[in-house]
């Protein structure tokens, strides 16, 4: 980011400020307001800061006209296709592709710290057996501070490298473990001989009973999912990271943060709410009464999966995520499933419907990984914790990137205060 030889100038109540702009690599320039107050006395209002930049960054940059998706200038396409899931996070986290010697330490460095603590099966056993995923995942990695001491200062840089390896690592086993605890089937602990999709489904369904080999379509297919999720620039529950650890605070609290925020439907929720769409619709033969309800502008009714509200184009992860789920059902079938048959025929309606093409609402990634990991046994309780897995990486690396910034200031935003003018308090007695 640089500044440039434009001006913004604002006048009002006689003054007249002028503000700098600030070109980015890519993206509109900015106007830096950041004495805005100083100079003028006046703050500015943007519910949800949805036009405004609370930082600059060099990780991940969206193009939603163009529906372009670059983590560190490499588009989120190519990625999917030629790269996989670990080295994709060395990119994120140090900044460029690694070596073949890089990749394998890293890969070595991570496959060897995915084991938990062994008192934090005695945590998990604290929760209510029909607890949710999600709630067991923001207790269990806030507590990593309670259980590993030696990486929780963030003014040293060895021990913020080391709490991004543990919590890359460890996500899986705690995600797995959640999940394993929510139907009461025993811990599988993770194995140093397999990948990391590979590993991640396997501690989800293997028992001790049994052996349990890992199916490598459908391990391509989960690292995928883990691929395309791994970093979204500034959304909420990165931002919400960015806040929390703007404060000084541990990295796994500000981790569990994001994993809180994430929790939320309107942010991490979409693909178990596209996937609850199309059991609704239940069979194929009911589409064209939901395709004319969406159509209908006086019915609240909408097609979730389809559009997204930063692509106004497509969704460049959906292309990708598209061909995982031709993959996925080609070998596990949808003859059985009626939620997959909606879910072919309903993407095949409305890509050749001229409604949704001239409104680009194209199916999203959430629309394909939701019919995925439901094809594999998942149930709705884990699509937003495997969402968690996959976005711990980008979380992380913003975080890093945050506390390395000498400019970093405690996140304070302002507002628009609009309660009662002060008066005076009133005794009670004369009320």
């Amino acid at each position: 980011m640089a500044e440039n030889n434009k001006t913004a100038k604002l006048s009002f109540d006689g003054k007249e400020l002028e503000l700098p702009m600030l070109s980015p690599t890519a993206g509109p320039d900015v106007i830096d307001i950041r004495k805005l107050y100083a100079q003028g006395d006046v703050f500015t209002y943007d519910p949800g800061f949805t036009s405004t930049a609370a930082t600059d960054s060099s990780i991940t940059f969206i193009d939603g006209d163009k529906g372009e998706l670059l983590h560190r200038g490499y588009p989120i396409d190519q990625l999917a296709e030629k790269s996989h899931f670990l080295e994709v996070c060395y990119l994120l986290l140090y900044g460029d592709l690694p070596s073949a010697e890089q990749l394998e330490d890293f890969e070595s460095r991570v496959t060897n710290h995915t084991m938990l603590h062994e008192q934090m099966v005695y945590f998990y056993r604290g929760f209510r057996r029909d607890a949710h995923p999600m709630a067991i995942m923001v207790g269990v990695v806030g507590a990593m501070s309670a259980f590993y001491h030696d990486s929780t200062d963030i003014n040293d840089p060895w021990q913020r490298e080391v709490a991004s390896i543990r919590l890359i690592a460890k996500m899986p086993t705690i995600a797995a473990w959640a999940y394993k605890f929510s139907i009461g089937q025993p811990f599988v602990y993770p194995r140093n001989d397999l990948d990391y999709a590979s590993n991640f489904l396997r501690m989800c369904f293997a028992v001790p009973a049994e052996e349990y080999e890992v199916n490598p379509i459908l391990s391509r297919a989960m690292d995928r999912i883990f691929t395309l999720h791994a970093d979204h620039e500034q959304n909420a529950s990165t931002s919400t990271v960015r806040l929390a650890s703007s404060s000084g605070a541990n990295p796994f609290a500000c981790i569990a943060a994001g994993i809180a925020c994430l929790w939320g439907p309107a942010h991490g929720g979409a693909n178990q709410a596209c996937l609850e769409m199309l059991r609704e619709i239940g069979t194929p033969d009911r589409i064209p009464e939901f395709i004319a309800r969406a159509k209908d502008k006086d019915d609240p009714f909408r097609l979730m999966g389809f559009g997204h509200r930063v692509y106004k184009n497509f969704d460049p992860r959906a292309r990708v995520m598209k061909k995982s789920a031709d993959e996925v059902l080609d070998l596990l079938g949808i003859d059985n499933n009626p939620t997959l048959q909606v879910a072919k025929e309903l993407e095949k309606i409305a890509i050749e419907d001229p409604y949704f093409a001239e409104r680009k609402l194209y199916p999203n990634v959430d629309f394909y990984s939701g019919i995925i990991l439901d094809a594999m046994g998942f149930p709705t309780s884990m699509f937003t914790p495997i969402f968690s897995l996959a976005r711990t990486v980008g979380w992380i690396s913003q975080w890093k990137e945050m506390i390395a910034d000498p400019t970093m200031k405690i996140g304070r935003p302002r507002q628009l205060y609009i309660g009662a003018p002060m008066r005076d308090y009133v005794d009670v007695e004369d009320r």
